[in-house]
């Protein structure tokens, strides 16, 4: 455990039941498995969630933020239960790489200048062609920066919100210039704690596993699809007995006696994750105690359950004793 983590109480797991996220068998990390898949230029993402589902023999897909067709790069693909979790991706913020360029020629030092002030929070009115209602809303810029230049087509950086449209953010700077700016390419590398440094999945690589583990291979269909608990790096967890997995999996909130341990510092209202001892996600939720609450009490409500996770009857029903 992290060495914030805060110890309450200590009582072995029952390995009869659930699976150590690492140790999940193939069919199992299939219903509870994230792709971070590299999305080719072209496609819609709707057709590449498509594509994936048919490849894989999965019932169920879905992908945390949309790209569109001419854009490339990181597009989160959660299978089975593991897409009630995508929304946990939307809380960080996203890194994307781009080329814009500008309609006539403007010094270098006039645009760092207008690029700097588009950093921090900004308005914004999405785009014509987009898949939410075109009303002015607020966005948070973390990082904006010219890298590299050639003519008028300038290589940009962008950390931004979740729900930012780049290329209307291109457009916006064009019309503080005055000159007019067009958005030539795009690619996401990095959702939270998904980046380009450790690999995404083509399609390409996702079919090729899939036919090594049709003749047994596993090794392939395990590099291509992580545990959906890769999605929680930076999340507050809360680990519960196993006689409170199915409690909570039947949508109870959490209560002080099934709680084993938190990570820390937990604040009322933050989003939590409810794991199992054996580190797997059971649900998320929001905190109603602190940490500190924590420590001195015997009972109580921890958490809320907002959504869950793992399917009920994987950990025995033991609450209504």
């Amino acid at each position: 455990m992290p060495e914030s983590s805060v110890t309450f109480d200590e009582e072995p797991s029952d390995p009869s039941y659930g699976w150590a996220p690492a140790s999940r068998p193939v069919k199992e990390l299939l219903d509870y498995g994230l792709i971070p898949l590299d999305k080719p230029r072209g496609p819609t993402s709707h057709e590449v969630v498509a594509w994936t589902r048919r490849l894989l023999g999965v019932e169920r897909a879905g992908h945390s933020g949309t790209l569109d067709p001419p854009v490339s790069g990181l597009l989160p693909i959660g299978l089975g239960q593991a897409t009630k979790a995508l929304g946990l991706l939307l809380l960080f913020p996203k890194e994307y790489w781009g080329v814009m360029r500008l309609h006539s020629s403007v010094p270098r030092q006039r645009l760092e200048a207008v690029v700097s002030e588009f950093t921090g929070e900004i308005f914004q009115r999405p785009p014509q062609r987009s898949a939410v209602s075109r009303q002015t809303r607020t966005r948070t810029i973390h990082e904006l920066a010219v890298v590299e230049s050639a003519g008028n087509l300038h290589l940009f950086r962008c950390l931004c919100q979740s729900g930012t449209y780049v290329r209307k953010l291109v457009y916006d700077i064009g019309e503080v210039l005055g000159v007019g700016a067009t958005m030539v390419e795009l690619r996401r590398t990095k959702v939270g704690p998904l980046s380009e440094a450790m690999g995404f999945v083509t399609l390409h690589e996702l079919n090729d596993s899939v036919f090594k583990l049709g003749g047994g291979d596993e090794s392939g269909i395990r590099k291509c699809v992580l545990p959906v608990e890769a999605s929680l790096v930076g999340i507050r967890r809360i680990t519960v007995r196993d006689s409170a997995v199915d409690a909570v999996c039947h949508g109870a909130r959490l209560a002080m006696p099934g709680v084993l341990s938190a990570s820390g510092p937990v604040a009322k209202g933050d989003t939590i994750a409810v794991m199992s001892q054996k580190g797997e996600l059971v649900a998320l939720g929001k905190a109603i105690m602190t940490t500190e609450e924590m420590r001195g009490a015997q009972r109580g409500m921890v958490a809320t359950t907002e959504r869950v996770v793992m399917k009920r009857g994987t950990y025995p029903r033991l609450w209504k004793r």
